[in-house]
């Protein structure tokens, strides 16, 4: 976890920017990526559900 010039950070920052990873590893993982999951799932079924109303339930067609 060095920066470009190669040398070495100082114990704080590498204990601050630890934490910000955290942080964000948590917000994604907890937050932004559940709420994605639920959108797509949800945008799929949206689809399927307009899919069925202009096109019709799936199966074999009536006589």
């Amino acid at each position: 976890m060095s920066k470009s010039s190669g040398l070495p950070m100082p114990k704080e920052t590498r204990r601050s920017q630890r934490r910000v990873e955290i942080i964000t590893f948590l917000v994604l993982a907890f937050g932004i990526w559940p709420l994605v999951a639920v959108g797509v799932v949800g945008g799929y079924g949206f689809l399927v559900w307009m899919l069925q109303i202009i096109f019709g339930p799936p199966g074999p067609p009536s006589h």
